[in-house]
């Protein structure tokens, strides 16, 4: 009859063991000991009649310390890049529901509320004409400003047309021309727009605001955040 015998877990305990030590052998990194090792083997098996200069050790040392320093500074940079898009994250959660201001010619209308747009008015400027066109080209609006002040001009519209008839919601252009100095010039118009989400980005590519309207827009081409 054969007997079985209990071997306790001193064999599993020898290849948790074999275990550990194969993944410390295969990590393949060289360390500060390791360097210390190849540096003490070099220095014991030299020829005495040409030990290495002094020069030589102290190019092989400053050589180590820059390799492993760039390796600090690699987990260093990994560890930034981690905390920098929590802070993206966080940013990102406080814009949802803003409005804010880009460069664009669009007027985004829903139906029910005023749309806002910008534009900065030259010195020098005598007669200012906003026009909005809905999506055919069709002119919508008009409506002329003598003498406006320099500087920013805010342009809310009510989403009416120049009978007072109220139009559908979408998206509209406008287009401000102003007389300056007796030349007429088009000026540079900016909208107001909802943020309806955020798109996350990576450490090259930047996080991305999803305007209503207007798609997807770079966190820099942001001129300004409303209050609210």
């Amino acid at each position: 009859m054969t007997t079985v015998t209990s071997t306790g877990n001193s064999y599993l305990d020898s290849l948790k063991g074999t275990g550990n030590k194969a993944a410390s052998d295969d990590s393949g990194a060289l360390t500060q000991s390791d360097f210390f090792s190849l540096l003490t083997q070099q220095l014991a098996f030299q020829d005495p009649t040409k030990p290495v200069e002094n020069d030589q050790m102290i190019a092989q040392m400053t050589n180590f310390t820059m390799a492993d320093g760039i390796s600090s500074l690699n987990t260093n940079f990994k560890d930034f890049a981690a905390s920098m898009n929590s802070n993206q994250a966080l940013q990102a959660s406080t814009l949802v529901g803003r409005t804010v201001r880009v460069n664009s010619d669009q007027l985004v209308f829903d139906g029910t509320n005023n749309s806002y747009g910008s534009t900065e008015v030259p010195a020098g400027t005598s007669m200012m004409k906003v026009n909005i066109y809905d999506a055919s080209g069709a002119l919508v609006k008009s409506q002329s400003v003598e003498n406006p002040a320099s500087g920013k001009f805010e342009l809310a519209w009510d989403g009416t047309d120049n009978n007072g008839t109220k139009l559908e919601r979408g998206l509209y252009t406008m287009k401000v021309e102003a007389s300056i100095n007796g030349k007429n010039e088009t000026l540079t118009t900016s909208s107001y727009v909802p943020v309806a989400s955020v798109t996350l980005g990576t450490s090259t590519t930047g996080m991305t605001l999803n305007l209503l309207g207007l798609g997807a827009k770079k966190l820099s081409d942001v001129l300004e955040i409303a209050a609210g």
